[in-house]
């Protein structure tokens, strides 16, 4: 099991103790089987997370299942991407530092932020970047559809050896309301909960 910051253990404890419903837990049975299959076949599981800016849910998706796996000492490889590219929305990176991540950033329209739950461990480079891009997998991967726009409008993703839709509510419709904060932090704990299900699923 990883170390965290105290912070960010305390809302793994919360994400842990999350209610999931018996209908998300047969969409994420999908995700269970397809980390478990290339687990018995000795090979890393790389997951590609997608939705349409690679902004919000992609980006919190990549960063809970790197959490995941290292709570559960699972081994795999996590991408994001989009089908358009923007910037990992100011309002996600907050809420992720809220939840007690480390995070560091450069400057431009399209940053890049460097992510990790200590000190100690390789952090994540997130930007926003096309599904494809060069940094993400080319072939035996699963692509992981976390938004009806992405899902709808990329009927295929080259390379991707199976396709998983995993789709979460936008908060980005609570952008400059009063529920904002309170929204983006429910999205983040409901992706949290259901990638700590995942991993924990996979270890046993």
């Amino acid at each position: 099991m990883i170390s965290t910051t105290p912070k960010l253990q305390k809302k793994i404890k919360i994400a842990l103790q999350r209610e999931i419903s018996k209908e998300r837990k047969e969409i994420l049975q999908v995700l269970i089987n397809y980390i478990q299959k290339k687990r018995a076949e000795n090979k890393e599981p790389l997951l590609n997370f997608i939705c349409t800016h690679n902004s919000r849910r992609s980006q919190f998706s990549q960063i809970w299942a790197y959490t995941a796996a290292g709570y559960y000492n699972i081994k795999i490889k996590c991408y994001s991407g989009g089908v358009e590219v923007t910037a990992f929305n100011t309002r996600a990176v907050n809420s992720i530092k809220r939840s007690g991540f480390i995070v560091t950033s450069t400057e431009g329209s399209n940053p890049y932020y460097q992510v990790t739950y200590n000190h100690d461990a390789t952090p994540l480079v997130l930007f926003s970047k096309l599904f494809d891009h060069p940094e993400n997998p080319s072939l035996d991967f699963a692509a992981v559809m976390t938004c009806a726009h992405a899902d709808e409008n990329c009927p295929i993703i080259p390379g991707a050896e199976e396709r998983i839709s995993l789709q979460y509510d936008d908060p980005k419709a609570f952008d400059n309301t009063p529920l904002e904060t309170e929204k983006y932090d429910e999205r983040s704990l409901q992706i949290a909960s259901e990638l700590l299900y995942v991993f924990k699923s996979v270890g046993e």
